[in-house]
């Protein structure tokens, strides 16, 4: 006769750092699982108790005080369900990434995390000491192997573990989102199944935190090797999963399948999820952004509403004498379209006092990009002056393919306290704004349409200074997210002359990047944690 094992995967969005709040989430849910699931087990992300990354904080030397209070209210407070929840926990040897399993007053077990990433965005062999055992326990009669994300990434863990005995895994997880990182965790999971004959129970983070972003879409897959039960990408929710045991062999016995999304979905949700967290997170009341009539900011707009409501967001269109009526035209439609407060302050006064003070310095001087970028600047200045005054964090709109070419200016575009298509090429922006119109029509047709620029001289468009956007990019990713050399580009077939200046670009603008706010990580080569250039170096062009 077999035996019904109902577990709950909590999908949560958690607070880097809110040791207290986030005991209290793992309290409310686990009696939730049990009140309204009848749930046996209930297990939680990696790191549950800080939430992830918290980074320096582990260096704290209160930490292991707040971690101990924190566990001793789940032991005094939470009875008639096991918990399986993830927290830093400090033994002789060092710290640990670890995973404890507690019932009714009880720490059952504990298992420490063998596999410590150190690569692209993770840097855990900075804070924790790596495990080297597996951890087996009954529940219900089921013996259940504990595993922590990078451990399921490499076939020795779950090995181990299967040799120990275990029939079923649990595998708690702090994984960001990176455009198709869902096929990649749904194909190892069925790997990792096939390969040991044993169900996986695939638990995930939600929400965002900082640059980084989490997508959720926990799962679990079957021993004929399919993930036969997923829960939504970007939505909090507690979901009851059951499997069955014979004595031998443990059955996932839940089916859920969520629709498959198209990559401009996932994506927009990451940057809907990213501003909203960052922004809420923050403590910030909402934004203000410059709206310029071109595309970039048209769908940083539409993002902040999805993210906050229309009441939280402010935009500020500032013509100058280069300002097309167009731009005019459709930057009031969008605000009109998305019923945001919307203002529009010319910004030619300001920039006739500050040339008419520098004037007696540029004497002997021709025009450049110097009065180009004293444009951009004052409207910095006004974008910042609205955020001290209002206290909304000003939300910038630069794209990934600007950043890389230092197509931006210091202290004017660029200032602000987050970026949502930080991560994003000039090529996806319009995909993603084509989709955004697709769910209703937020953008001007010509918006999409017309050739981009930033109006900064008389019919200015970006190509005068830049490749095509669909060549730059193509470029752009090979060198920045693929690390092909310039000699490998251009065997690709691109010109060599245009990849050379490409690659030159993206090299003598660091120092730019290294002054940009913080912005939506949706690639796994982001301009933040993943990619950490010197900006003073002696690197030959092409190598």
């Amino acid at each position: 006769m077999s035996a019904t094992l109902r577990v709950v995967m909590a999908q949560l969005n958690l607070l880097v750092g809110d040791i207290e709040g986030n005991t209290q989430r793992v309290i409310d849910a686990a009696n939730k699982a049990k009140s309204e699931h009848s749930a046996d087990a209930i297990v939680f992300p990696e790191l549950t108790l800080t939430a992830y990354p918290p980074e320096d904080l582990l260096l704290r030397d209160s930490l292991e005080v707040r971690i101990t209070k924190a566990i001793d209210r789940l032991l005094a407070e939470v009875d008639g369900i096991s918990l399986v929840v993830g927290y830093p926990r400090r033994k002789e040897a060092g710290l640990f990434n670890m995973a404890g399993v507690i019932r009714d007053g009880e720490i059952v077990v504990e298992y420490a995390k063998q596999k410590l990433p150190n690569y692209q965005v993770f840097d855990e062999k900075r804070y924790f000491v790596a495990g080297n055992e597996p951890v087996v326990f009954p529940l219900n009669g089921v013996p259940v192997a504990l595993s922590i994300c990078e451990d399921l990434w490499h076939k020795e863990p779950i090995a181990k573990a299967a040799s120990a005995g275990a029939k079923l895994v649990f595998n708690l997880n702090a994984s960001p989102f990176h455009v198709d990182k869902l096929s990649e965790r749904q194909d190892l999971l069925c790997q990792r199944v096939t390969e040991t004959g044993m169900p996986i129970l695939y638990v995930n983070q939600v929400g965002g935190q900082d640059e980084l972003i989490f997508d959720g879409g926990s799962m679990a897959a079957d021993v004929c090797g399919s993930v036969k039960y997923s829960a939504p990408c970007f939505e909090e929710g507690l979901f009851l999963v059951e499997f069955t045991f014979d004595g031998n062999n443990c059955r996932l016995a839940s089916e859920r399948e969520e629709p498959v999304l198209s990559l401009e979905a996932l994506v927009y949700q990451a940057l809907v999820t990213g501003v909203r967290d960052y922004v809420n997170k923050n403590g910030f009341k909402g934004v203000v952004l410059g709206l310029s009539g071109g595309i970039d900011s048209a769908l940083t707009l539409a993002v902040a509403v999805d993210a906050l409501g229309k009441d939280r967001v402010h935009a500020v269109m500032m013509p100058f004498r280069y300002t097309s009526t167009m731009s005019i035209e459709d930057a009031a439609e969008e605000a009109a379209l998305l019923g945001v407060g919307y203002e529009v302050v010319s910004i030619e006064s300001i920039y006739e006092s500050f040339m008419g003070a520098l004037d007696p310095l540029f004497v002997g001087t021709k025009k450049d990009t110097t009065e180009e970028n004293l444009q951009a600047r004052c409207r910095g200045v006004l974008l910042m002056a609205l955020s001290n005054k209002k206290g909304y964090m000003v939300l910038t709109t630069g794209n990934k393919s600007e950043m890389a070419v230092g197509y931006a200016t210091l202290y004017g575009d660029m200032v602000g306290g987050y970026s949502a298509l930080k991560d994003v090429f000039k090529t996806l922006v319009f995909r993603l704004s084509n989709y955004r119109n697709s769910l209703g029509y937020v953008i001007p047709q010509r918006v999409i349409d017309r050739p981009p620029s930033a109006e900064l001289a008389p019919d200015q468009v970006d190509e005068d200074s830049l490749p095509s956007y669909d060549i730059l990019d193509q470029i752009l990713a090979h060198y920045i997210e693929d690390d092909l050399s310039a000699d490998q580009i251009i065997a690709q077939g691109f010109e060599s002359e245009t990849v050379n200046r490409v690659v030159r670009l993206v090299d003598v603008n660091e120092y730019k990047r290294r002054q940009a706010p913080v912005g939506v990580r949706i690639t796994q080569r982001g301009f933040g944690r993943d990619r950490r250039y010197p900006i003073t170096n002696g690197w030959k062009l092409g190598e």
